[in-house]
């Protein structure tokens, strides 16, 4: 197995971009993954593992890789978007992300716009998967989903979750092919009680913490929700509302 010990060497250089720049992950159609537990999380969905970087040496335990190699704990550490990370880094390849790549049957559908944390998008992730939610649809303004951060917080539910990508303007035309009514969560007069709302064969939308969801969304939505709160609180968390709301979807 080849040992790369050089910053200027071309896989080296890519590694490193590959973690810093989103257009450069979209334009090579892949994204870096770190550490052991996120790679064997890899192997057991099925997800397509390009080259795997080793900090120093191989472990045991691990099946061969199409394209392995090396590279020393100096030079890791420099490639690496964690400060001391054990290792390994792999590349994947993205999955596709289009309209035309969602379920052929949705019934339980969470929206997020403009949750700019990657935390929270990696978070929402791990909980869609968790609860069986069939997708996760990020419209503008969302944090990078092949970002390091969204993908070390997802813990693998990348691997995993159908997650699509579109335009806000394309979300209700989506919604009406898919039998799917769609409900804005929103702190308003009009809101519903979440618990009174029947969200089977539904999509519901969050926004950010800072501002909440659009107008322009709202006014596409069918109804709007609300998690009841004792009023202490102005808001939840993004991913924490998201996760009360698929909890409400799919138990």
């Amino acid at each position: 197995m080849e040992t790369l010990t050089s910053r200027q060497n071309r896989r080296v250089q890519l590694l490193r971009a590959l973690s810093r720049d989103g257009t450069l992950r979209r334009a090579e159609g892949l994204y870096v993954c770190d550490g052991k537990k996120l790679l064997k999380e890899a192997l057991r969905s099925g997800a397509q593992v390009e080259t795997v970087f080793w900090k120093g040496t191989r472990p045991e335990g691990f099946p061969t890789f199409p394209e392995e190699v090396l590279l020393t704990e100096g030079l890791f550490d420099y490639v690496s978007p964690l400060g001391n990370s054990p290792g390994p880094l792999f590349t994947v390849r993205m999955p596709e992300t289009e309209c035309a790549a969602a379920p052929a049957a949705l019934s339980a559908v969470l929206v997020l716009e403009g949750v700019q944390d990657p935390g929270n998008v990696g978070t929402v992730l791990r909980t869609a998967d968790a609860f069986g939610l069939d997708a996760v649809v990020l419209l503008e303004g969302c944090a990078d989903l092949f970002s390091p951060k969204t993908v070390r917080a997802g813990m693998g539910a990348l691997f995993r979750q159908p997650v699509l990508q579109m335009g806000r303007d394309d979300l209700p035309g989506f919604c009406r092919a898919h039998g799917l009514r769609l409900y804005a969560a929103a702190l308003s007069e009009k809101a519903r009680d979440v618990r009174e709302v029947s969200l089977r064969h539904a999509a519901v939308c969050i926004g950010s913490e800072g501002s909440g969801l659009s107008m322009q969304l709202r006014g596409l939505c069918d109804g709007e929700v609300i998690i009841p709160m004792r009023g202490r609180a102005e808001s939840l968390n993004a991913a924490v509302a998201a996760a009360v709301l698929m909890w409400e979807m799919t138990r």
